[in-house]
């Protein structure tokens, strides 16, 4: 009994941990910038073409994530077309405004259940594919940092060869190398993916996410002009693969804060604090309740594929 009320006491700690931040976060951005500063960069904006930019990008972000997604499915579980991908893609986008993490575990059991995919394989591929997405960022964060030599802080630098270290890492054990590790855990059902992938397949996704990330690019760099900021495309191409890792941190409440801090903290030399804390907020928002739109659109057909007669059929 104790034993139970320990792990509901640790499990309530944890949801109020990312609370907590969120709630911190805001309050040290809030003393920072005022809040009266903030309301005047939000009524200074051009919303309406703002929100119709905005959404049409997350629709174009939902079938190109979509896509990919049906590209590493066919390549390792099986011919899965690309309408059949689309309610499971759109409700994870439900689940990720909670976190971002518990999304790519209901993806795989999604798979799980309504395709009968073994739980550890269809993981593997999800891991892959989040491997994939974090090489994108940092890629092009890297191309960034070395066409704008001097600005940026060189740790930053460390990204790019601690990635490396881990592909070449993951790949050797996959394959059974590295000794007594390789032989131990090589062989196993997570690493399917790993061994399986072949370095085309890996470009064809880094390409098709590269140009996702392009077009996210030039979005914000036009949406930004709609709140009066004007932030040279190098600073955006150097920082923004940023922004997004760092906002997509599972620590806070639907990723609030955190994201705003990066904005704040990467591009205050570009725009005032109050336009960049405005920006960051509405377009985080926009594109979360886009995202979460589509999700609940589809939510009915996802639900019946799961558990109606189809499923049954």
């Amino acid at each position: 009994m104790e034993q139970n009320q320990d792990t509901h006491q640790s499990s309530k700690a944890g949801r109020l941990i990312p609370i907590a931040l969120t709630v911190v976060i805001f309050i040290i951005i809030f003393w920072r910038i005022p809040f009266g500063e903030f309301v005047l960069a939000v009524s200074k904006a051009r919303l309406a073409p703002f929100l119709i930019l905005m959404g049409c990008f997350s629709i174009c972000f939902f079938l190109m994530d979509t896509f990919v997604l049906s590209r590493m499915i066919r390549w390792f579980h099986g011919p899965l077309t690309f309408p059949t991908l689309l309610p499971v893609r759109a409700v994870t986008y439900v689940v990720s405004i909670i976190n971002t993490q518990l999304a790519q575990v209901a993806l795989a059991l999604y798979f799980h259940r309504r395709f009968q995919t073994p739980l550890a394989e269809i993981t593997s591929t999800v891991a892959m594919l989040i491997l994939l997405e974090v090489t994108n960022l940092i890629s092009f964060a890297t191309v960034g940092l070395i066409a704008f030599p001097g600005g940026a802080p060189l740790f930053l630098f460390a990204l790019p060869a601690g990635l490396a270290c881990f592909w070449l890492l993951i790949t050797q054990v996959a394959r059974g190398g590295l000794g007594v590790i390789g032989a131990k855990i090589g062989g196993h059902t997570l690493l399917n993916t790993f061994r399986a992938v072949r370095f085309k397949q890996g470009l064809t996704v880094l390409a098709l996410k590269g140009s996702v990330f392009l077009l996210s690019l030039f979005v914000h760099k036009y949406a930004l002009t709609l709140f009066g900021m004007d932030i040279p495309l190098l600073q955006l191409l150097t920082f923004l693969p940023l922004v997004f890792m760092i906002g997509a941190l599972p620590v806070t409440v639907a990723h609030l804060g955190t994201s705003q801090a990066a904005w704040i903290f990467f591009f205050s030399d570009y725009a005032a604090e109050a336009d960049l804390l405005a920006y960051s907020l509405v377009s985080h928002l926009t594109f979360m309740l886009a995202n979460g739109t589509i999700g609940l659109l589809f939510m009915p057909k996802a639900y019946s594929d799961l558990f109606g007669k189809r499923r049954a059929a």
